[in-house]
């Protein structure tokens, strides 16, 4: 009898955990672990130095990938810079300043944009000249006295002790929106399925394009908070009306998973984005299989695999939020 109990209690812990918040649990048992220890200084080759933290790559003359290479999470953040300004799209987790590497690299004005609301991407606490964020009704919706507040589901910032943020905003950059840098132009995209609130930055005439957390290589995640199966076919779909066959797509973060993790800028192909297109209605017909429980891993090539709920949680409704 104790067996069946302990048996038909486990199964009541694991369905509050998918009805309620299974993430603010998780959130809190790591909360308690303390923000972790940096990783040790490697070489890190075609990069600069900026100081023990800091590593910055040259894509062009006008655009730099800055590292965190010794964070765990290894997150990459752009400087995008035209004759005008430019635009910083991502901070990293707000560990160091990232501003002082900014100013080493343009005198210009400088407009700060988040590619999504996690913690790791918003440079928490620090306070930048210039926003812009994507312009979404439901995100207008909530400015109050001129900031953003954001919620936990969309900043996750527990996991590492960061408390929830509100954003001072300066400029909203709809969906499809040109922004003119000065002789040089970058694209809005929405790119939902990570998040609701995601976005990426195409520079056409360069070839280039900014993913954030919603493309890269190694694991996508759609098993978070906001994120949606329909919403990434959404997000793909996008994207790819925006890009060319040789465009390069430069990503957030490095493939964690690699061992040893990959040297350089994460970067994928435009192959590897329209793989991903033709596995999303693949696993909604029920035809691709995954692996594992949760999260379930499809893979979409091998350079690029998707993690997501499992399939009775998968929502394939796409969002309406434009």
């Amino acid at each position: 009898m104790r067996k069946w109990i302990l048996i038909l209690s486990a199964v009541v812990v694991l369905l509050a955990l998918a009805f309620v918040n299974r993430w603010s649990v998780v959130m809190t048992a790591m909360s308690l672990m303390g923000p972790p220890a940096l990783l040790e200084r490697e070489d890190e080759r075609g990069a600069a130095w900026f100081d023990d933290y800091y590593t910055v790559f040259g894509i062009d003359e006008r655009t730099f990938a800055i590292g965190e290479t010794r964070y765990w999470q290894r997150n990459f953040n752009y400087l995008i810079v035209g004759d005008d300004r430019a635009v910083l799209f991502d901070a990293g987790p707000g560990v160091r300043d990232i501003r002082a590497v900014v100013r080493s690299l343009t005198d210009l004005p400088v407009v700060f944009m988040p590619s999504h609301f996690h913690y790791d991407h918003v440079a928490n606490g620090v306070e930048f000249e210039n926003i812009a964020i994507v312009d979404l009704p439901y995100l207008r919706e909530r400015m109050s006295e001129g900031r953003l507040s954001l919620t936990l589901d969309e900043h996750l910032g527990r996991l590492e002790g960061f408390g929830l943020p509100a954003f001072r905003v300066d400029e909203w950059w709809p969906p499809g929106t040109t922004v003119d840098l000065g002789n040089r132009e970058v694209v809005v995209v929405h790119t939902p399925g990570h998040t609701l609130d995601g976005v990426s930055l195409v520079d056409q005439q360069a070839g280039y394009a900014f993913t954030g957390d919603f493309f890269g290589p190694g694991s996508l995640l759609e098993m978070v908070p906001t994120g949606g199966m329909g919403d990434y076919l959404l997000g793909v779909d996008n994207l790819l009306s925006y890009v060319e066959p040789d465009t390069r797509l430069f990503a957030a973060h490095r493939d964690l998973l690699a061992d040893p993790v990959p040297k350089g800028v994460p970067e994928t192909t435009v192959a590897d984005l329209q793989a991903l297109q033709r596995l999303l209605p693949r696993i909604r017909d029920g035809v691709a299989d995954g692996q594992g429980v949760f999260p379930v891993v499809y893979p979409a090539n091998e350079n690029v695999a998707l993690w997501a709920n499992p399939r009775w949680m998968q929502d394939w409704e796409r969002s309406s939020i434009e």
